[in-house]
């Protein structure tokens, strides 16, 4: 019986050892996957953080996203519409600008730039240096609300923008918006990018 006894308690103590060891390679691996999840979980995070930084940045120095409000330039651009402009400041006459006023940002068209002289005649042609400008992207034409004295000439280092929509658009015509001063350039509109199916370029002719 001693040695039953014996035996028994060898077995036994064996037997716990090898619990231990079992439980201790169980806690190892948990912890184990527990840092390998950690690591995983903080090299992606890491790596969103990283792309959300430079999506920001590109869209802050290249290609700001902007959206539609309002319908100054309808039929060309639409309200919700979702727009990319180019960063630049070499702008001709037809293209599509977005630019600074009162802490928010508009769109307007380039009619003319600093130098120019610019008029407008009752009907709505719009000449630039004495020559009627041709605007295949109105819809109708219109005198809108203009305060200015024309024919009026652009001052140095200012655009001169009009809105499509000229019975209701506010730009440059009004004493209240003015001409464009180049640091006001937000940069100039290249494509409409939603809703898909209106994506493409605008329409600068």
């Amino acid at each position: 019986e001693q040695i039953r006894s014996v035996v028994e308690s060898d077995d036994s103590n064996k037997y716990s050892e090898e619990l231990g060891i079992k439980e201790l390679r169980q806690e190892l691996r948990r912890v184990k996957y527990n840092n390998k999840f950690a690591s995983t979980l903080y090299n992606t995070v890491g790596t969103l953080l990283v792309v959300a930084a430079l999506a920001v940045l590109v869209s802050n120095l290249w290609l700001p996203v902007l959206q539609v409000t309002g319908t100054s330039m309808s039929p060309t651009l639409k309200e919700g519409q979702v727009l990319v402009a180019s960063k630049g400041s070499n702008f001709k006459t037809g293209e599509v600008i977005a630019f600074y006023y009162n802490n928010k940002i508009l769109v307007k068209r380039v009619i003319a730039m600093p130098g120019d002289w610019v008029n407008i005649s009752e009907d709505g042609t719009v000449y630039v240096n004495d020559i009627a400008i041709d605007e295949p992207y109105l819809k109708e034409k219109a005198f809108g609300d203009c305060n200015i004295e024309l024919p009026y000439q652009v001052p140095e280092s200012k655009i001169f923008v009009m809105g499509d929509n000229r019975s209701v658009s506010l730009d440059s015509r009004n004493t209240a918006i003015g001409c464009i001063s180049e640091e006001q350039v937000v940069g100039k509109v290249e494509f409409k990018i939603w809703p898909a199916d209106e994506i493409g370029a605008v329409n600068t002719n």
